[in-house]
């Protein structure tokens, strides 16, 4: 009754069109000060330990290392080594955005931001070569979802912080089922290509490929700082996040010199605000969590769904199809924060294992992204190529078809997202 009343004031506020942080933020002092006798000195110390956490300082650092390389010029380089590799193929200035995606993302650990980085180049050059606006809209919007499941990731850091669960295994854990997607995405995008007759480019020769690759290697090999860092044990992923916001701001300002010094306050200013919004979400849902857990609501759940003999098979599919119908109407940061505390003690008496359910939570996040009325793919891509969210919905079904596809995959074989950690020893 407790977690019906709990989650009847949330939905309320919601449906009211109040942003998702401050309807938790109210849901909890609602809550707190009608319907518990717990005491406001728990509460406060619960809220100053609740965030303070090594991992949080991951996140803004991520966020100002992404912002610099998606207005220093990283991107365009990006996307003319993977036009060079694959634009003679089938659709392969499409296939060279699914690439470059793949790539950005392995940089920038934001969905929009490689959306945006990527879609604001590569749109405009693939309609006046040809393409319709729907094609590349719906390549875009959703290859631009890898963000979130190539490392680094933000949501994975989220994650991390509900659950105390390795951050640097996560990470790890989405390499494999990142470039699996990556590659069944690019897979749709030449099947379509092909049946449709697309535009292809003259085939590249391997001295403009070692030119395109020379230019864009400096971009490139931030996945080195930040993934060889945490594998060697250089790095915590803190401190990988803050050397990847130092290594960004160098390449931006003085190597490829696309950014100025006047240009930098303006990218910390942008990065702030980003970075504030997402700390305040997870100051409230904090407190959402410690209201949960003095209920037991967590603990009565799982206790529910053993006794009705519920196992790990219909438990992953009862979290998909949750997941899935969250991701209608909130983003991606504040559903793993909301029910990553609700459904991750469940998951472990289940016995399923905490990276893996990370995965298949992140992936879920990544489906939510690219499907209306909230997904935040589509908004981005609405306003880089004007279109419709009514219309760019329609454009991206078969790309979002074949992301539940491999939704289904990564969720009934952990091995995908298990064995890289595993062999590292991360696990």
């Amino acid at each position: 009754m407790t977690a019906l009343i709990i989650f009847g004031i949330l939905l309320t506020l919601m449906l009211t069109g109040m942003p998702i942080s401050i309807s938790l933020g109210l849901t909890v002092l609602t809550f707190l000060f009608t319907m518990t006798q717990v005491p406001l000195e728990a509460v406060a110390l619960k809220l100053f330990t609740g965030i303070e956490k090594f991992e949080i300082m991951a996140i803004p650092f991520f966020i100002l290392a992404g912002n610099f390389l998606t207005h220093g010029g990283v991107a365009r380089r990006m996307i003319n080594f993977a036009s060079s590799m694959v634009g003679h193929w089938h659709g392969g200035l499409a296939l060279a955005g699914v690439m470059a995606c793949a790539l950005f993302a392995a940089v920038s650990g934001s969905s929009p931001a490689t959306v945006v980085a990527i879609g604001s180049i590569l749109l405009p050059g693939m309609v006046k070569a040809g393409f319709p606006m729907k094609f590349g809209a719906g390549v875009i919007t959703t290859s631009g979802a890898l963000g979130i499941l190539i490392p680094p990731s933000i949501v994975m850091v989220m994650y991390s912080v509900a659950t105390n669960t390795s951050v640097g295994a996560l990470f790890m854990a989405g390499v494999v089922p990142g470039l699996i997607l990556a590659t069944m995405l690019g897979g749709i995008t030449w099947y379509r290509a092909r049946k449709f007759n697309y535009p292809r480019q003259p085939k590249a020769s391997w001295k403009e490929r070692l030119r395109t690759f020379r230019a864009s290697v400096w971009g490139l090999l931030l996945i080195i700082v930040v993934m060889g860092g945490i594998y060697t044990g250089i790095f915590t992923p803190t401190e990988a996040a803050a050397m990847s916001a130092v290594y960004a701001f160098f390449v931006a300002v003085f190597v490829y010199k696309d950014m100025g010094m006047k240009d930098v306050p303006k990218v910390l200013l942008s990065s702030a605000n980003m970075s504030a919004m997402l700390l305040y979400i997870i100051t409230n849902a904090v407190m959402f969590s410690f209201i949960l857990a003095n209920e037991n609501i967590p603990q009565e759940l799982a206790s529910w769904l053993l006794d009705k003999g519920l196992g790990q098979i219909a438990f992953l599919l009862a979290v998909n199809v949750l997941l899935l119908m969250a991701g209608n109407f909130m983003e991606p940061s504040s559903i793993v924060l909301i029910f990553a505390p609700i459904l991750f003690p469940v998951a472990m008496k289940l016995g399923i294992d905490p990276v893996h359910f990370g995965i298949v939570m992140t992936v879920n996040m990544e489906v939510g992204m690219c499907h209306p009325p909230v997904g935040l793919n589509l908004y981005v891509a609405s306003g880089i190529t004007k279109m419709g969210i009514t219309e760019l919905t329609v454009a991206v079904w078969p790309w979002l078809l074949t992301m539940i596809v491999f939704l289904v995959g990564v969720t009934y074989w952990p091995t995908m997202s298990t064995w890289l950690p595993r062999v590292l020893g991360m696990m």
